[in-house]
């Protein structure tokens, strides 16, 4: 009886070390995942070109209807506002890199955040700001779109 015991103890100890090994197979929830990142950091980077060639058909595409920013004074734009400020003659942006660049996903809201040195000239003065940002977009009738950007100025040194 014993022996029996100890032969359906070491079968059932046998099942749960195989059980907790590590599968090594792709999961489709990360690989899923990724391709939903790579999706979204292509769509950042292109409108981030689309605002410096002043592309306002491109930057509009990726924006909701009911867009808003708030920038770093606390004022807030609509998308109407923020497209015309971007597109506006008196605005003329350099080339820019992100740093910091993160995408957290929750379901159908995607929080992209990163930080960036802007320079350009305004009205024919020059300018600089540093500041960190975060984009959300929403993902509606299966596309992702941007909803709304909070900017944070970081001081100059």
């Amino acid at each position: 009886m014993m022996k029996k015991y100890l032969g359906q103890l070491w079968a059932l100890l046998a099942i749960v070390s195989l059980c907790s090994l590590p599968v090594y197979a792709a999961d489709p929830v990360d690989q899923n995942r990724a391709a939903v990142v790579a999706e979204l950091k292509r769509l950042s980077d292109a409108w981030d070109q689309a605002i410096i060639r002043k592309d306002r058909a491109a930057i509009e595409s990726n924006m909701t209807e009911d867009f808003r920013q708030i920038d770093g004074s606390g004022n807030i734009e609509t998308k109407t506002s923020f497209v015309d400020g971007l597109v506006s003659d008196k605005l003329v942006l350099d080339p820019y890199t992100v740093e910091d660049f993160e995408v957290r996903l929750y379901d159908n809201v995607a929080l992209l955040s990163g930080r960036t040195q802007m320079t350009g000239r305004y009205d024919g003065k020059p300018f600089k700001s540093h500041y960190r940002y975060i984009d959300i977009y929403i993902k509606r009738n299966g596309k992702w779109k941007i909803v709304s950007v909070q900017i944070s100025k970081i001081p100059q040194p």
